[in-house]
Order: structure tokens, then sequence, then C-alpha cells
């Protein structure tokens, strides 16, 4: 039977209105309305339609029930300058994103999440864990001591949390993450510099151990987020250690290299921590701004991806499973997955050789190296 939830799900993903769906394939605007509450079925061939203008194929919208996810559960940075339409854009990708991992997690056996949970209960009062103490207290409990961060990504997963890319083209879509059947989910946007992907890794971080029991959401919240990200990314002790005497943005553009962050981030950190001064760090910014290294970060880094998934396909690949094979299974299209998994499953389940059932690669262990 036609699910309107689906449908409903599938619209919002593709950042449609009910009156550009409507016009697209052919029906009045109150004829979506009317599929999406469920009060009608669509004929086979307005479905075939329907299929076609949402990129979804038609086995999709008879599916069961799909958790649509809702702006209370995410943690959305800039949420006040956001549409709408690119909101549920990005909060559809990441109920596609749940079944996938579904998906996986039926055959493959993932890292468990080992995150703290530092994050007040509601009216608990405040204690004297800051952003800065939580950071401090992550590193601690997964044995990096002061050392840079080689690959955020592959920290993350190594430490179960599940991590998708948003293929959504723009800027107010940073990245958002959630807490989700009691595992942690985060998703990027790859569009951006390899720098910021990483901050952008290490705020949603922030959010995870310290906002996970409210709304993750408002400046003071944020702010919390993008200090755990600096001390997080650049502890205290390394910077001091490691930073440039003269703070000239040549000299930082260099240091920058050592921490893998952008050089706006390593100007912030060093006069968060007392290593230039108020004139210092203000002059420096407007050099970043007037140099374009706001958006274009200077000598950048290539950028990370996931570790885990090549090994999901290439096991995968192992089974003689090909993309369409997956995609059939979620019925979904080889590219929405694509999408979702940093641009990896195409080359890695090339449509070649035998078909088998991937069920067979059920129970495989996985492990990510930090």
């Amino acid at each position: 039977m036609f699910n309107p939830t689906r449908f409903a799900l599938a619209r919002k993903r593709r950042g449609m209105k009910k009156k550009e769906l409507a016009q697209r394939v052919g029906i009045c605007e109150k004829s979506v309305s009317a599929y999406e509450k469920g009060a009608q079925e669509p004929e086979r061939d307005t479905l075939d339609r329907i299929a076609l203008a949402l990129g979804f194929p038609p086995a999709f919208f008879m599916g069961d029930d799909i958790d649509e996810l809702t702006p209370d559960v995410a943690s959305f940075r800039a949420l006040t300058k956001m549409t709408a339409g690119r909101r549920d854009m990005a909060l559809g990708a990441g109920s596609i994103a749940l079944l996938l991992n579904k998906w996986i997690e039926e055959r493959f056996v993932l890292p468990e999440p080992d995150l703290l949970d530092l994050g007040r209960e509601p009216g608990e009062a405040a204690g004297a864990e800051g952003p800065e103490a939580a950071a401090e207290a992550l590193r601690r409990h997964w044995g990096l001591g002061e050392l840079p961060i080689k690959n955020m990504i592959a920290l993350l997963e190594s430490k179960g949390v599940r991590v998708f890319s948003l293929a959504i083209d723009a800027k107010e879509v940073d990245a958002f993450s959630m807490w989700y059947g009691g595992k942690p989910f985060m998703f990027l946007n790859t569009l951006k510099s390899a720098e910021h992907c990483r901050f952008d890794a290490a705020h949603e971080l922030g959010h995870l151990i310290m906002h996970k029991h409210g709304d993750p959401r408002g400046q003071g919240i944020e702010r919390e987020a993008n200090a755990f990200a600096s001390a997080f990314l650049m502890p205290r002790r390394s910077v001091l250690a490691n930073a440039p005497r003269l703070p000239t943005l040549p000299n930082l553009i260099s240091a920058k290299k050592y921490w893998t962050v952008s050089v706006a981030a390593l100007n912030y950190r060093m006069h968060a921590l007392g290593l230039t001064t108020d004139w210092i760090y203000r002059t420096l910014c407007m050099q970043i701004a007037e140099a374009g290294y706001r958006t274009l970060e200077p000598e950048g880094a290539p950028h990370e991806t996931s570790q885990l998934l090549p090994k999901v396909f290439a096991a995968l690949r192992e089974e003689g499973v090909t993309k369409d094979d997956v995609a059939r299974e979620l019925s979904i299209s080889p590219t929405e997955i694509e999408q979702l998994t940093f641009g990896l499953m195409l080359n890695a389940l090339s449509n070649t050789g035998r078909t088998v059932s991937p069920r067979r690669s059920k129970n495989a262990h996985l492990q990510v190296v930090k």
C-alpha cells in the first residue's frame, strides 16, 4: 500500500513545496496534500510520475513507515538563517541515513558508542565542567593525550559515532548531529574545506557529549560547542608549546598545519589562551578576511573521509553484492547512497560479477583505526 509518510519524506528530501511537486507531476496541489494525509492514494501512472519527479523508485513509497526526523532532535548551527526547505532536506537525508545504517548493522558489527555523557539532566544545576574541561576529559577517556588528531572522522567512527556526508550546496547547513536509538549520528557538509569539516565534526562532538539531555539549539549552546571544538582540536598545553611566538599571518598559516585547523581557528585559540593581545587578534582577523581566507583556506589539507564505509563495501564486494543490490533492498537510488557515504560506494561496488544476497555478510566485525 502507498505510504503517505514516505511520500512526505521524499518531497521534503528534494526541497520541493507541494505546489512545485504538483506542477511537475501534473496534478493539483490538493491531491498532493491528500496523498500526504493518507486520505487518497495516487493511481499507478501518477505514482510513476511522482517517483520520476522526486528521484525515488516507486517501491520506496510502498515500504514501512519511516521515522521522520524533526528539528528538535538535531543540532543545527545558524538555525535562524536556514530556510525551512534546506532544514527539511538535511533532516530528510538523516532519515534515509537511518535506513542505510540499520541495513548495515543487520549485516555487520560496528563499534559500540564510547562517548562520555557530560550533559545536565533537565532541572539539574550547572556544574563546574565547562567546554574546556569537557574536551580535556574526553581526550583522557580516549587516551589521546596532547597529540594532534590525524583523522577526525576515523576517530569518531572508532568510538561508535555513525558519520555520514551531506551533499547539500548550502553554507547555512554546516553539519548536524543527534542521538537516535541510543546511538550518536553525525552529518557533515563535505563541500567545505577539510579544516572546516574537522572543526564542524569536533563542534558536533561537543553537542553529543555536552547537550544530550536538552534542546541542542541556541547561541549559548553553539558557543559552548565552538569552545569545545577549539579545545579538543588544539589542547591548551599543545598550543602553548607549539604556537608561533611571533603571531603574523604567514606564521599562523605555517603553524595551523600541526593541528590541521583553519588559520582563523588558530588565531581565535591563541587569543583565547592569552597568547595574543586584543589588538593583534583583531588585526589578524582583518588580514584573514582581506585575504579571503574565511572562504578559501590557505594551503589547505586533503579532505578526510570515512574509514569504516570502505570496509563495509569491500566485504559486500567480496560477496558479489553490487550497488544496485543495495539500492534495491533499500528502495532508494544508488545516487542517494553515494551522497550519504562520501561518494565511496560507486567505485567500491561496481555492477560486475555475480549477484548474491548481501545477508551473507551478516555479523562481520568491522574496526577502524583512529
